[in-house]
């Protein structure tokens, strides 16, 4: 059967602002879920025996690179099996937390799920990224520009390496009810909140029961 994959990586657990949008979705969502905590249970960064693993004839893997093959087979086994994706990925430092891009290095692999001269097992397959973040970085902000959380994972996630249908979604000024600076923007991090949440919500309506993959 098919399912959600729901992959988290914020660090702050119930705290988080991007799970508790993720929390929203999933109260609507009507089929079974996968969900990999990557905060909890980190996957390891990509080494040198997980990449020369892929080039090298099974039957000739040192023991670290059967190890590392072994880790790389769960985990695009897992992606490829789910009809439908939830990432919950906040910005850390104006990019991505470390343990998503691992996670990344790890399932994206040359004629398994990056094909160069054909299409993605998962193309077209629907995905929501929800994405927090303490500041605003739309158009018109002093930090215009400087997300390089969303555009990157717009790209790798979709048109450009693994062809998901990425709905993107951002609830913005998560500092500012702790930032006496930030106060002033308190209504538009409410309102922020609010559209993230319904969204999120709208959203899982409409992906309905997850297709079969």
């Amino acid at each position: 059967m098919s399912y959600l994959l729901h992959i988290d990586s914020s660090s702050l657990g119930e705290a988080s602002v991007s799970r508790q949008v993720a929390r929203s979705f999933r109260d609507q969502w009507q089929g079974p879920v996968v969900h990999r905590d990557l905060a909890a249970s980190p996957v390891p960064h990509l080494t040198a025996e997980g990449i020369t693993a892929r080039i090298t004839d099974p039957a000739r893997h040192t023991p670290e690179q059967a190890k590392a093959a072994a880790l790389q087979d769960e985990l695009i086994e897992e992606f490829l099996g789910a009809g439908a994706y939830l990432f919950t990925v906040p910005m850390y430092n104006l990019s991505m937390p470390s343990v998503f891009k691992a996670w990344l290095d790890q399932i994206i692999v040359t004629d398994r799920t990056l094909i160069f001269d054909g299409t993605s097992p998962v193309a077209g397959r629907p995905a929501v990224l929800i994405s927090a973040r303490g500041g605003g970085y739309g158009p018109g902000t002093p930090k215009e520009g400087l997300d390089y959380v969303v555009p990157t994972l717009e790209a790798v996630l979709g048109r450009a390496v693994l062809g998901l249908d990425v709905t993107t979604v951002i609830p913005e000024l998560t500092m500012a009810p702790v930032t006496p600076a930030l106060a002033p923007l308190l209504p538009l991090h409410k309102a922020s909140m609010t559209a993230a949440h319904d969204k999120a919500r709208a959203l899982a309506t409409t992906f309905g029961t997850p297709r079969a993959a």
